[in-house]
């Protein structure tokens, strides 16, 4: 998006307004994202954008991947250290719900860290507002603080029992916060489903912003027989599914890039002319590996799902084994015909390509909206309001 707007009297351009808070000063925003695997930093990636373009100071918060991937994007923007939940996988998906439950405790502690550490921080640098991506404990009494999520209903393995059970303690939270945003359509030609679209919504106003996805079409021509695998998600599932990659793509007959999802570490590593290992690029490059691509080979992570489906490309979503949210979105998409899906436990990736090759993908178009643009824009003209 362009920054500079047009100058109605002499031509010139000229910045945006600066959108100023309650105390006068320019508004600063910060922005936090979960430390689940990438895909919560990289769809703040065009909030983040559009927030600049509107004028405003932002911050960013995190640490780890999530912290360099942010950096390397927006390396002049200021960014304060906060560790994460640091939520473990197991490595099948029958101990998940267990690890899961042990880890409770520990999320509650980081929960409640990060309240003590907000307060704490709205106070030294004069924060105007936050919008937090899925992190629970970002919310203030005095400032605007937005919660961002594409699971108003969270999928258990358990039961529907547990679901309403999850639902119940989630909105607990999300009701805390001035605004929920979810980044979804909000008719039926919406991505994500049952998840973002419940019966039973939270209690704070509910806004759709439509999909994020910090990428672009572009004219680059689609290589035939060219894979892109594209790994992330939490350990050691991560590892898991890239090992059986590894041992499968080095027997394909065509070409191909893995992204191994672990930014920070150093960009090339050993490669073949064939095939080209990574273990991140930045948004610009990883844009352009997408577009050449025949098939994207991924986690069914939803932001992974909303990239793909902005460039409109050809997937071959592997759900990670014990996440419900993965194996619903997989389902879903498979059932819809956007996607074809396989389970990782059966990956094969000649049997993958096989299927692909005779699957008949019915790629939703993108409906045109500036939903996004219009609750920043919203956001921001409010915060000289009093709350």
């Amino acid at each position: 998006m362009n920054h500079l707007l047009p100058e109605k009297t002499t031509g010139k351009p000229r910045l945006p307004a600066c959108p100023v808070d309650r105390s006068g000063r320019q508004a600063r925003i910060l922005v936090v994202p979960l430390d689940w695997g990438l895909g919560h930093a990289t769809r703040c990636i065009p909030l983040i954008s559009e927030l600049l373009a509107q004028g405003a100071e932002v911050w960013l918060a995190g640490e780890g991947a999530q912290e360099q991937l942010l950096k390397a994007e927006f390396p002049q923007l200021g960014f304060l250290s906060l560790p994460g939940y640091r939520i473990q996988y197991a490595k099948t998906a029958k101990r998940l719900l267990w690890k899961m439950i042990r880890q409770g405790p520990k999320m509650r502690r980081a929960i409640q860290y990060e309240q003590h550490w907000l307060q704490k921080n709205v106070k030294q640098y004069q924060f105007s507002a936050v919008i937090s991506d899925n992190r629970y404990g970002l919310y203030h009494k005095d400032i605007p603080c937005i919660f961002i999520t594409h699971q108003l209903m969270i999928k258990s393995a358990v039961g529907k029992w547990t679901e309403r059970i999850l639902q119940r303690k989630n909105y607990r939270f999300i009701n805390r916060f001035a605004e929920c945003w979810v980044p979804d359509h909000k008719g039926e030609d919406n991505l994500a489903g049952a998840l973002s679209h419940p019966l039973l919504k939270p209690a704070v106003p509910v806004s759709y912003i439509g999909p994020l996805s910090r990428f672009s079409k572009k004219e680059i021509a689609e290589r035939k027989n060219h894979l892109l695998f594209i790994l992330s998600g939490p350990e050691p599932q991560r590892s898991i599914l890239e090992n059986k990659i590894i041992d499968q793509v080095s027997h394909y007959n065509g070409s191909a890039t893995v992204v191994r999802g672990l930014p920070g570490n150093a960009t090339l590593l050993p490669s073949t002319n064939m095939i080209k290992f990574y273990n991140h690029l930045p948004a610009e490059e990883l844009n352009d590996e997408m577009m050449k691509a025949a098939f994207i080979i991924s986690r069914s992570g939803y932001s992974t799902v909303m990239d793909a489906m902005a460039l409109q490309k050809k997937c071959i979503f592997i759900p990670t084994p014990g996440q419900p949210e993965q194996e619903y979105l997989a389902r879903r998409l498979l059932q819809k015909q956007i996607a074809c899906c396989i389970s990782q436990d059966e990956f094969s990736l000649d049997r993958a390509l096989q299927e692909a090759e005779i699957f008949r993908y019915l790629l939703p178009g993108i409906p045109p909206g500036n939903e996004l643009q219009a609750c920043i824009s919203h956001l921001l003209s409010s915060l000289h309001q009093p709350h």
